[in-house]
C-alpha cells in the first residue's frame, strides 16, 4: 500500500479528540406521548419494544418508510450543560419524525432519551449505527 493512502487512515483513527468513531454522527431530541398512531404500525401496541426504547427518524433516515423496524445502537456524545449519561442503547424505528421541520436526526421516546441524557429537553449530539 502506498504511504499517501495510509496517512489519512491513520490520522482518521485519531479524529474526534482521540475517539474512534464507528457510526454516523447526528443530533437527537425527545418527544412525549401519545406515540400513536405511528407511520409504521398505526395503533398497534406490539410495535413498541420493551422499555419503550423506540425512535422516530428524520427524512434522511426514513427511506420512504423502509426505516420501519430498523434497529440502531446510539450513544450521547455531547450537548449543553453536560447532558450525557454515558450509556449506549438499542432502539427501534417506529415512526417518521412527528414535527415539521424535524428538530433532529433522530427523535427518541422520552424513556429512550432518559436512558442516555440527564436533560429531557436538550438537543444532544449522538453517534448511531444500524444493527
Amino acid at each position: 500500500m502506498e504511504l499517501y493512502l495510509v496517512i489519512p487512515i491513520v490520522l482518521c483513527i485519531f479524529c474526534n479528540k482521540g475517539t474512534l468513531v464507528l457510526g454516523d454522527i447526528g443530533t437527537a431530541t425527545s418527544y412525549n406521548p401519545p406515540y400513536t398512531p405511528t407511520r409504521c404500525g398505526g395503533n398497534r401496541a406490539d410495535q413498541f419494544p420493551a422499555g419503550n426504547l423506540f425512535v422516530a427518524v428524520s427524512e434522511g433516515l426514513w427511506d420512504n418508510g423502509a426505516a420501519c423496524g430498523r434497529r440502531y445502537r446510539l450513544s450521547c456524545l455531547s450537548g449543553n450543560n453536560r447532558p450525557c449519561k454515558g450509556d449506549t442503547i438499542d432502539v427501534r424505528v417506529v415512526d417518521f419524525c412527528p414535527k415539521r421541520p424535524c428538530p433532529s436526526t433522530i427523535v427518541l421516546s422520552s424513556d429512550a432519551f432518559a436512558q442516555i441524557s440527564n436533560s429531557p429537553n436538550a438537543k444532544i449530539n449522538i453517534e448511531y449505527i444500524q444493527i
